[in-house]
């Protein structure tokens, strides 16, 4: 029998014995916690969907989905401590900070738990494999070239990430400004952080605009502030000038493009991702799998993951969606 559980951890319910004490499950369940930045971001419940799916081929496997209330280090800690507790098999985890949950995570492998981080990663001392969702090199030159395809004489361009420790959107920045002397002519005027709140987002893409009135584009590598920033331009009137790309959901998004916030943006199916975590937890803690460099790892329907040195690997490319395809898509994710 197959579980799905959002657990909502507040501050007072870290334990969360309240939510399993009544529940009995099979003594030979794999439970597999899938740990996400925040609850409540539509990115993550569909990578959760994905889970579920990959339990359901699996059998015998209980999927946990859970996180914090808000985008902190801290709040992921409390929550990895209460897996601890309830001696879960596997934590797959996307981490709001890659060094500050090692010890946590640390603590869950050494009791036998089996630990990988997906989509942003965690220190290779605190998980045994991450899984990019696409390559970082890939998806750095992608969120700069959304940009520059509706800039053919060059313009102006600003950076809306997430927090400032976010492992993935640090690279994949970093990846970007390794090819921006592919694209003469744009220049990266600023880089603010929304946390991963959409108020906050909003507030930040308002400030860019004040700020930097000749801007051409808002690049957001997050499903949360890409949206919150292509509304903050359609609330200035300003569709259609300013250009809000970078990585979001098709369902988020599909407003954006008909208003002409968005000309196009790009991600990976988080399903798909969900999916994949689910099936590498599960094949490492099964032991039918091991994370070293050059192992290839099953994930059912996605094929393989190739472990590089650092026992990292990518899941897929990114992929493009605008008023072509927009329909498509945001009825799925």
């Amino acid at each position: 029998m197959i579980r799905f559980k959002t657990l909502k951890l507040a501050a007072g319910l870290l334990l969360a014995s309240g939510l399993f004490a009544n529940t009995a499950f099979a003594q030979d369940n794999m439970r597999i916690a899938l740990v996400v930045k925040a609850l409540g971001i539509g990115f993550f419940e569909a990578a959760a969907k994905g889970a579920e799916e990959a339990a359901g081929e699996l059998g015998n496997v209980e999927i946990i989905y859970t996180g914090p209330t808000d985008t902190t280090a801290e709040g992921q800690i409390e929550v990895i401590n209460s897996l601890i507790a309830q001696n879960v098999d596997a934590i797959a985890i996307s981490a709001n900070d890659p060094d500050a949950l090692v010890p946590a995570l640390k603590k869950a492998m050494q009791r036998g738990i089996t630990v990988i981080s997906w989509d942003s990663g965690v220190a290779e001392e605190g998980r045994q494999m991450h899984l990019n969702p696409s390559s970082n090199s890939l998806i750095g030159n992608m969120i700069i070239k959304l940009a520059a395809d509706h800039l053919p004489d060059g313009g102006q361009v600003a950076l809306l990430s997430a927090t400032a420790t976010a492992t993935n959107q640090n690279i994949w920045i970093e990846e970007m400004n390794k090819v921006m002397g592919d694209y003469p002519g744009i220049e990266v005027v600023a880089t603010v952080y929304g946390d991963d709140l959409a108020d906050k987002s909003y507030r930040e893409a308002q400030g860019l605009m004040q700020s930097h009135p000749d801007l051409d584009a808002i690049i957001a590598p997050t499903s949360v502030g890409i949206v919150a920033a292509a509304q903050a331009v359609d609330d200035a009137g300003k569709s259609g000038e300013i250009n809000v790309t970078g990585l979001g959901l098709p369902s988020e998004m599909a407003g954006a493009i008909e208003s002409g916030a968005s000309k196009s943006f790009a991600i990976w199916n988080p399903i798909d991702l969900g999916y994949s975590a689910t099936m590498i937890a599960h094949a490492l803690a099964s032991g039918d799998a091991k994370a070293e460099a050059g192992s290839e790892i099953p994930m059912g329907r996605m094929g393989s993951v190739t472990l590089d040195d650092t026992t990292s690997g990518a899941m897929a490319d990114p992929f493009v969606y605008d008023s072509s395809n927009i329909d498509e898509f945001k009825t799925i994710f």
